[in-house]
């Protein structure tokens, strides 16, 4: 994992909303429950999207790496 996700934890309410844009299958529940921690993330994208667990990291490092 590149990205440092001390960083978009503590920004994550700046982050938040572009990421639910990009993946709007997730509940604001779940968005809460995430509050910036990537392993909640890839795990919640997982289960929403089906995806194994390197795809679903995969989308979210590309995702985290354009900010």
């Amino acid at each position: 994992m590149a990205l440092n996700w001390d960083i978009i934890e503590g920004k994550w309410n700046q982050f938040k909303g572009d990421a639910r844009t990009q993946w709007g299958k997730l509940t604001d529940d779940e968005w809460d429950q995430i509050n910036g921690r990537y392993d909640k993330l890839v795990g919640t994208l997982q289960e929403r999207y089906g995806w194994e667990r390197a795809e679903a990291e995969r989308h979210v490092d590309e995702f985290f790496s354009n900010r």
